[in-house]
């Protein structure tokens, strides 16, 4: 396999975020609603895809439900 030589993303074979198709970048969309009331810290924070908002939104672990749009379902 090749080295990636570039400053690129290597996309995962199963990756369903599309964002190849789109061009578009992945929007930010903060952090979860759990995480701000509680004022955790920010480490041990995991990152969520969110295929409505089409962007990554962070908190803990368990969390399913995206801040921007509510959609519990990736």
């Amino acid at each position: 396999m090749p080295r990636n030589t570039k400053n690129t993303v290597i996309p995962f074979p199963q990756s369903r975020a599309g964002l190849k198709k789109s061009g578009a970048p992945p929007r930010e969309l903060g952090m979860s609603g759990l995480l701000r009331q509680t004022g955790r810290a920010q480490s041990g924070l995991k990152g969520h895809w969110c295929s409505i908002c089409r962007g990554i939104w962070y908190g803990l672990a368990g969390e399913v439900e995206c801040p921007e749009c509510g959609n519990r379902h990736g």
